[in-house]
């Protein structure tokens, strides 16, 4: 009996120990590193929120989720209802796009960045940076005081930064793919082999009890 639990927890440990170090080696730098600093926060300026705007002179529905963002000297009424966004005026009307000059003010005036080329995304790409973000969006490549590139990525209709990637961001972002085991979107923390490792590793955990405390009672 002991030969077999044996058999079964070498076995075992030898396919789970690599992915137990993966674990172990990622789980030390999201402990290590604060997510505020990984997403970038730190170079966001702190601005005040909108104490008062001119009414809206159109009818808004009770299903509606009205949000009021300033952009530029621009107010915009974002007016969602399920899934779908509309960016208005006071009067109603849709706003247009921001041009790429007026995304790097706001990139200027929203952060201690300095951008240099705009880029207009149209199109979803698996284990993107940009990942659960609605389209379109602008990456505005951005420089820091240490002239390390970042990439800043802004709504261009509100004009607010949906997310901010740096080195730290990527390295991050690889390690959780290593740890929830999905290399390609990095998203799904419930795919299979993430179930099959994880049930190994518990079986390897308990087989490894039973064997300590029989050889301890052995004489």
């Amino acid at each position: 009996m002991n030969r077999s639990i044996r058999a079964i927890h070498k076995y075992f440990s030898l396919i789970v120990s690599i992915q137990l170090l993966l674990w172990t080696v990622s789980g030390i730098f999201f402990a290590f590193n604060k997510i505020e600093l990984i997403r970038g926060e730190g170079y966001m300026l702190v601005k005040d929120k909108i104490s008062f705007f001119k009414s809206p002179e159109f009818e808004i529905q009770s299903s509606d989720i009205v949000t009021v963002m300033k952009r530029l000297d621009k107010t915009v009424f974002i007016v969602k209802d399920g899934e779908d966004a509309k960016y208005l005026n006071f009067r109603g009307q849709e706003i247009e796009k921001l041009s790429y000059e007026q995304s790097r003010e706001i990139v200027k005036a929203m952060t201690r960045l300095t951008p240099t080329n705009v880029y207009e995304i149209n199109q979803k790409v698996a284990g993107s940076e940009y990942r659960g973000r609605a389209l379109p969006l602008y990456r505005i490549t951005s420089y820091d005081e240490n002239n390390k590139e970042i990439n800043v990525y802004l709504n261009p209709y509100s004009g607010k930064i949906e997310a901010i990637r740096t080195l730290s961001w990527r390295i991050w972002d690889f390690l959780w793919g290593l740890h929830i085991i999905d290399w390609s979107e990095r998203d799904n923390i419930n795919n299979i082999f993430l179930q099959i490792f994880s049930l190994l590793a518990l079986v390897s955990s308990i087989t490894g009890i039973i064997l300590f405390f029989r050889t301890v009672r052995s004489p």
